[in-house]
């Protein structure tokens, strides 16, 4: 941190985020409006256009932006992704990293995670936190996301000022990895919550009641969850747009949960049924459908 006091007197980090996608942009738009100085980069030029008009910097490339940044958030689809990110052409290995962080929001397998940490740290000394995130698009919107962190301690709380402007909770559960496998856990409870609510509203609508009223019937009971109450209307309202979450992210979730599962003889009877059911909705309603058109599985043919 001593590297980053001397760029900046005022003791303010200067801050990059890579990925403008569904949770990029409204993620970077709220460090923007709490005043932080903020470089930005993504593949498409069209997502950079209307944060460089909310004072956003461009960077011409992820090694340009590390360059320009103490501390460079970053979230992007899948691991072959983030991979690109760093140790592509002019990725962020290419820059000096010393005393330098990289926050990755992304969802990847745990191995991938530790792997990429200390490649990165061989490659140009920058340090590493895993910090996928939960809540979706609204949450990134309000600022409401709970992040799940692992990495050094030190390393969390120098990023803890920052990433609080665009979460509810920032948790350190561990060493590099642990945010990753905390994240496996949310998405076990995320995707059999899609599947389970999809079902009850099926259940509703076939039965001839009104599954709008679901979530009023059953608010303050065991039933009760922020799921019910956000999904629930979305799905039988046919609300896709913005997406909470795509159907293919979902996927590769619950398909990462199967494989730590295997290596860690842990039985996810659960999630496994829930990963065959994102399975058929991916090829039914196609990978960038909403994760929420699994309701449409059960829909009788007209």
């Amino acid at each position: 941190m001593a590297d980053a006091s001397k760029a900046n007197p005022q003791g303010v980090e200067r801050l990059g985020y890579l990925g403008l996608g569904l949770m990029g942009t409204p993620m970077t738009r709220r460090l923007l409006k709490a005043g932080y100085q903020v470089t930005v980069w993504n593949r498409s030029e069209g997502k950079v256009a209307p944060l460089a008009e909310a004072g956003a910097r461009r960077a011409a490339t992820p090694r340009d932006l590390l360059t320009n940044a103490d501390i460079a958030f970053m979230c992007v689809t899948d691991a072959a992704a983030v991979e690109e990110v760093i140790f592509g052409p002019e990725g962020l290995a290419a820059a000096p990293g010393a005393g330098k962080l990289v926050v990755d929001f992304s969802s990847i397998h745990p191995d991938a995670a530790r792997d990429l940490a200390k490649r990165l740290k061989a490659a140009n000394g920058a340090g590493w936190i895993d910090a996928p995130v939960s809540g979706g698009t609204k949450g990134a919107e309000e600022g409401t996301l709970a992040i799940m962190a692992g990495g050094e301690a030190d390393e969390i709380e120098r990023v803890r000022p920052y990433v609080q402007a665009m979460a509810r909770r920032f948790t350190h559960m561990g060493p590099t990895g642990a945010g990753q496998t905390t994240k496996l856990c949310n998405q076990v409870i995320v995707g059999c919550a899609m599947a389970v609510l999809a079902e009850a509203a099926r259940l509703a609508v076939n039965a001839g009641i009104d599954a709008n009223r679901l979530p009023e019937a059953l608010a303050g009971g065991f039933a009760d969850s922020i799921p019910l109450q956000l999904f629930v209307p979305r799905m039988v309202q046919g609300i896709h747009s913005p997406p909470l979450g795509h159907m293919a992210t979902m996927l590769k979730d619950l398909d990462t949960v199967a494989d730590v599962a295997q290596a860690t003889s842990t039985p996810v009877p659960m999630a496994t049924l829930a990963g065959q059911l994102f399975r058929l909705a991916k090829a039914a309603r196609g990978a960038e459908a909403d994760a929420l058109e699994i309701y449409k599985l059960s829909a009788a043919e007209r």
